[in-house]
């Protein structure tokens, strides 16, 4: 799986850190995503499928074999 954010479209709303902290954290000043990890570990792609259906901007794009 690879993941990548689109920081123009994320609006900040912070679902993706509260659902996969290991692979995405926000900005203190702004709130905007930060990708920690572009290929998650396979364990994690269950959350970070959910974070990227539940991200209200769709700013997620993931990629690859899940």
């Amino acid at each position: 799986m690879n993941v990548t954010v689109d920081t123009d479209k994320c609006c900040g709303a912070g679902q993706c850190v509260l659902l996969a902290p290991e692979v995405f954290d926000q900005g203190e000043d702004d709130g905007i995503v930060i990708l920690l990890d572009p290929s998650p570990a396979e364990p994690l792609h269950a959350a970070v499928r959910e974070a990227a259906g539940v991200c209200p901007a769709s700013a997620i794009t993931l990629d690859g074999p899940s």
